[in-house]
């Protein structure tokens, strides 16, 4: 994948989405010793920086089939919530059929607005894994298109539009930092930024509950690891052992770090009481890292922080900032 694709990208999902917001944050800031600014993709169509990978891939799906003289007319993919609900926006809009497999405890705002969006929603995957594993038969058995949230070249590109944003908002920005699940969000911002900007460094976070990136990098291969219950359930769940993601994530991003279950639950209220910012528990890793420093090594820089969804149960947030 190459810049190329990632301007094609911006192409693709211009009509569909929007340009997000990048603001200052006094708070984080002060604490870590830096200039931050947060990239509101918690405000994007359908809450999620997901709505910029699922859109291109849709567009670019029906694009192709088109040439080749045929019309695409059903996906399925598996997914813990936003790009289900992502893709299913992207298909009411394309006039696509779409089966989306989650699992069963995957929150209600993210659920309840796959089906608003006409898709075919089958919560019934224990884990995010089983699902992923559902939707791969389904699409071999019925012979339709499987959409990857994260191991797709189109999702990847889709998601480095994020980046292209930031470097042309703010040129002088130093350090990216995302949160890290499958990979696709981080892959595609560190592949957008190393080749608009060799010296902006890019940094990933993942939930400590679901380390499977930073136990991967360090065997230097796709590790299977224990997945914990977390509140960044958009975060959880191991790897497909033939992603794309981890060889980009391998060569364009200079470090993963992890961050705590309380300093997720802490980043997600802070981020109310202090920025006026709602964000789930995904959205909200990267600033639970940043949180806590001074002495991450950033300080005097400028850092840009991707808020990268807002799909959080309304009783979850709450029961959050009563604490």
């Amino acid at each position: 994948m190459h810049l190329t694709d990632v301007l094609a990208a911006r192409r693709r999902i211009e009509p569909y989405v929007w340009r997000t917001p990048l603001v200052d944050s006094p708070w984080l800031s002060a604490c870590a010793g830096a200039t931050v600014r947060l990239k509101l993709e918690s405000l994007q169509v359908t809450h999620s920086f997901k709505a910029r990978g699922a859109v291109n891939a849709a567009v670019a799906l029906v694009a192709r089939a088109s040439a080749g003289g045929d019309r695409a007319r059903s996906l399925v993919t598996a997914s813990a919530g936003n790009h289900g609900r992502a893709l299913a926006y992207a298909a009411e809009r394309l006039d696509l059929r779409l089966v989306v497999f989650t699992p069963r405890g995957a929150p209600r705002a993210k659920l309840d607005h796959i089906t608003h969006h006409g898709a075919d929603l089958r919560a019934e995957a224990a884990t995010y894994e089983e699902a992923e594993r559902l939707a791969k038969a389904y699409a071999a058995a019925e012979r339709v298109t499987y959409v990857s949230p994260y191991s797709h070249p189109d999702v990847v590109a889709g998601a480095a539009t994020v980046a292209l944003e930031i470097l042309e908002d703010w040129p002088e920005v130093d350090t990216i930092l995302t949160s890290v699940g499958g990979g696709g969000l981080v892959s595609g911002v560190a592949m957008a930024a190393k080749a608009m900007s060799n010296r902006v460094e890019v940094i990933g976070v993942e939930a400590e509950a679901s380390p499977a990136f930073s136990t991967s990098l360090r065997a230097g291969a796709i590790t299977e690891v224990h997945v914990g219950p977390t509140i960044a359930d958009g975060l959880a769940g191991n790897m497909d052992p033939e992603t794309i993601t981890f060889d980009f994530v391998q060569r364009f991003v200079d470090r993963v770090v992890l961050a705590s279950e309380r300093a997720i639950e802490d980043a997600v209220r802070d981020l109310v009481t202090r920025e006026h910012l709602v964000a789930e528990g995904a959205g909200a890793t990267a600033v639970a890292w940043l949180a806590g420093g001074p002495g991450l090594g950033l300080e005097g820089q400028n850092v840009a922080v991707v808020i990268s969804g807002s799909n959080i149960d309304a009783a979850r947030l709450a029961a959050l900032l009563s604490n």
